[in-house]
């Protein structure tokens, strides 16, 4: 699926669902080891950060505050770059999809590579970095989702897409089984990051690599 930015991916593709299923399963598996491994803070659910936010100041835990700014931080830089080159684009009349997830898997393979280079536990300030970084790529995922996706469509926030299924199955309206798929891939994802966490923790970080890359595939070749 080579989409130029101003122009939505086709739902009724089973390459573009598959597609989305592989980013939402990476943003599940990365969360988790966000979670369980840098810090106790997430790097897509920015609500939750904020919530984290106000805790670490009500329990007075400086650490928790800063890695939940830091994840903050790191993903508002990556919806604002992303969204830019989405425009940018746009505007040029070229696609916009896989340079972004080539960007993002660049920034995955650089946590890898510090992971790996501790052994799987990073310094205090190692984790810092790793974070910020793997935030950053969540930021440039979701930007490039909300420019090139149908709309309603999500791989790194999903309370917007849980409303609508549950809305739908209220209404008695045919649910969008592809979304539910969604839905379901965030903790089918999450459960993959724990157990990697649990099983191969120095080669932890490679999970949400391989399922990016193969995102990055599905998104080059043509529809079937």
């Amino acid at each position: 699926m080579e989409t130029p930015a101003s122009s939505p991916a086709k739902p009724e593709s089973t390459r573009t669902r598959a597609l989305f299923l592989m980013l939402t399963l990476l943003t599940g598996a990365l969360n988790a080891i966000s979670f369980l491994a840098l810090g106790g803070v997430f790097v897509s659910v920015m609500t939750a950060n904020l919530a984290l936010v106000g805790i670490a100041v009500g329990g007075s835990d400086p650490e928790l505050a800063r890695n939940s700014l830091v994840a903050l931080a790191g993903y508002v830089a990556g919806v604002l770059l992303g969204t830019r080159y989405c425009e940018r684009s746009e505007r040029r009349n070229r696609p916009g999809v896989r340079p972004l997830l080539s960007g993002e898997l660049l920034l995955l393979c650089g946590v890898l590579a510090g992971w790996l280079a501790s052994d799987g536990s990073p310094t205090a300030h190692l984790r810092t970095v790793l974070l910020g970084t793997a935030a950053l790529a969540m930021g440039c995922q979701s930007a490039t989702i909300r420019a090139a996706a149908p709309p309603g469509v999500s791989t790194t926030y999903m309370t917007g897409l849980l409303t609508a299924v549950l809305t739908d199955l209220l209404a008695r309206r045919r649910p969008d089984w592809g979304r539910a798929a969604l839905l379901a891939a965030v903790p089918a994802g999450a459960a993959l990051g724990t157990l990697v966490v649990g099983t191969a923790r120095t080669a932890a970080p490679l999970l949400p690599v391989v399922l990016l890359a193969t995102a990055l595939a599905l998104s080059g070749a043509n529809p079937g």
